[in-house]
C-alpha cells in the first residue's frame, strides 16, 4: 500500500471509526441476548450490562520500561453477566515509535524509524453455560512505512458440538470466499498454526481465521478490498456467534460440565499468557495493561 501522509489520515479515520461502529453493534446485540434469557442455571440473575472505561497516554513522551513511546488511548467495554461470565470489547487508537529492539520484528518499522499508528477491536466472550462456546475476535489496522490489516476469529467449545463448529466454519468460508477464492483454506490454515499449544501438543479450539499483513496491493487488490474484507469478518462474526449462543443459552448443564469448562478454560489462559502476539505487542509497546488482559477468564481449574 503505497500512499501519501494524507491518503493515510483519512485511511486512519475510515478504520477507527469501523472498529468503534462495530465495537457499538456488538455491546447492542450482546447486551440484548443477556436481557432474553429465560431458564437456565443463571435465569434468575439480573441481566448484565456493559460498563465502559476509557483510557489515554497523550501526555507521555517518554519512552516506557520496553523503550517504546505509546501515544493515543482507547476504551474498555466490560460485562459481567448471566449468559456472558465475562465479556470485554476493546478499541484502541495509538501511535508513538517503537523500541529499536522491537521495530525489527515489524514490517517497515525500521525504514519508518520506529514510527507507528495502530487500530483496532479485540474481543474475547467467556460464558456462564459450558455449553455454549467461547469466542475470540479482533481486527486491526498497521501503519509504520507499510500498512496492512489483520485479525481473525476463533471459536473455543468447552463441550465439543459439531454443528455449532460447522455453522461457525460455514459462515467464515463464505466470508472469506466474498473476496478471494483461496482466503477461507489460507486463512483457516493459519489460524490453525496460530492457535496451538505446542507444550500440550493440542489446538486452543476448533479453529476459525487468522490473518496478517494483509496488503492485497502487489496482488492487485488495494487498501479499499482489504478493508472491505475487514470488515466483513466482523459482521461475520456479529451474525454468527449470537446464532450459536442463543441456541444453547436456555439449556441446563451440570456441576461436571462445569468442571469441564473450567479446565478447558486453564488451556485459553495459557495461551494467552505464553504465545499470543497481540498480547505480546501490547505489553512490548505498554498498552494499557487491564485491557491486553481482559481475555482472561474470571474463573478458571488446572488439574
Amino acid at each position: 500500500m503505497s500512499e501519501t501522509g494524507k491518503d493515510w489520515d483519512e485511511k486512519k479515520v475510515q478504520a477507527a471509526k469501523w472498529f468503534e461502529s462495530l465495537r457499538d453493534q456488538i455491546c447492542e446485540e450482546f447486551q440484548s441476548i443477556e436481557g432474553e434469557l429465560s431458564s437456565g442455571n443463571k435465569a434468575d440473575m439480573a441481566a448484565g450490562k456493559f460498563d465502559r472505561t476509557p483510557w489515554n497516554r497523550e501526555d507521555s513522551d517518554e519512552p516506557n520500561e520496553s523503550g517504546s513511546i505509546l501515544k493515543g488511548g482507547g476504551e474498555i467495554s466490560l460485562m459481567r453477566g448471566r449468559v456472558f461470565e465475562k465479556v470485554g470489547v476493546n478499541i484502541s487508537t495509538v501511535y508513538g515509535t517503537f523500541s529499536e529492539e522491537f521495530r525489527e520484528r515489524i514490517p517497515g518499522a525500521v525504514e519508518s524509524k520506529g514510527a507507528f499508528w495502530a487500530g483496532g477491536i479485540s474481543l474475547v466472550a467467556h460464558m456462564q453455560s459450558p455449553l455454549v462456546p467461547a469466542i475470540h475476535m479482533n481486527t486491526r489496522m498497521i501503519v509504520t512505512s507499510k500498512g496492512w490489516f489483520g485479525g481473525g476469529t476463533d471459536l473455543t467449545p468447552m463441550i465439543p458440538n459439531h454443528q455449532d463448529t460447522s455453522d461457525f466454519h460455514n459462515a467464515l468460508k463464505n466470508c472469506c470466499d466474498q473476496h478471494a477464492p483461496h482466503y477461507y483454506q489460507e486463512h483457516k490454515e493459519w489460524c490453525d498454526r496460530y492457535f496451538y499449544l505446542p507444550h500440550r501438543q493440542e489446538p486452543r479450539g476448533v479453529g476459525g481465521i487468522f490473518y496478517d499483513y494483509l496488503d492485497s496491493s502487489e496482488q492487485g487488490g488495494d487498501w479499499t478490498s482489504d478493508f472491505a474484507y475487514t470488515q466483513d469478518v466482523g459482521k461475520t462474526f456479529l451474525d454468527i456467534y449470537p446464532k450459536l449462543v442463543r441456541r444453547h443459552m436456555n439449556k441446563n448443564w451440570t456441576d461436571e460440565q462445569r468442571e469441564t469448562q473450567l479446565i478447558k478454560r486453564g488451556r485459553y489462559v495459557e495461551y494467552n499468557l505464553l504465545y499470543d502476539r497481540g498480547t505480546q505487542f501490547g505489553l512490548k509497546t505498554g498498552g494499557n495493561t487491564e485491557a491486553i488482559l481482559m481475555s482472561l477468564p474470571p474463573e478458571v481449574k488446572w488439574p
